[in-house]
């Protein structure tokens, strides 16, 4: 085997190891960017509608996220993603006040999701739901 050979089968070798490296390095971002994939039993959460109290409100895991539904004091029921729209704090329920605040920095926001106050730049992001005879499907 000569020196020219050689050097072409360790240049191939190199270049391999290399396209492994780096290809090692960015399949954690890709997969952190990339959408998640989900099921159909993923896509829609159901529970009894007596699960969420007069004036209260029921958190729960929605897609891998944080959600939550109220019942308001006229009795409608609302569902919104839990995530503050400002940098994905989770949100407080206040029955008190009927609002919701995010503790991180102060975000406030009505029964309906409108921002009342504090930094976040959009109101929360609502879930679609139905009722069918005391049982809570959203999604």
């Amino acid at each position: 085997m000569d020196v020219s050979s050689r050097r072409k089968f360790l240049g191939i070798c190199l270049g391999g190891i290399a396209a492994t490296a780096t290809a090692a390095a960015l399949y954690p971002i890709y997969r952190y960017l990339a959408p998640e994939m989900t099921t159909e039993s993923q896509v829609k959460i159901r529970f009894p509608e007596a699960e969420i109290p007069p004036d209260g409100a029921k958190f729960f895991d929605f897609r891998g996220a944080t959600a939550v539904m109220v019942r308001k004091k006229s009795g409608e029921l609302v569902a919104f993603s839990a995530v503050c729209t400002h940098l994905g704090c989770i949100i407080q329920w206040e029955k008190n006040n009927q609002d919701f605040l995010c503790p991180c920095h102060g975000g406030r926001f009505t029964v309906d999701g409108e921002v009342i106050a504090g930094p976040p730049p959009r109101p929360l992001d609502k879930l679609p739901f139905t009722v069918t005879s005391g049982i809570v499907t959203v999604g």
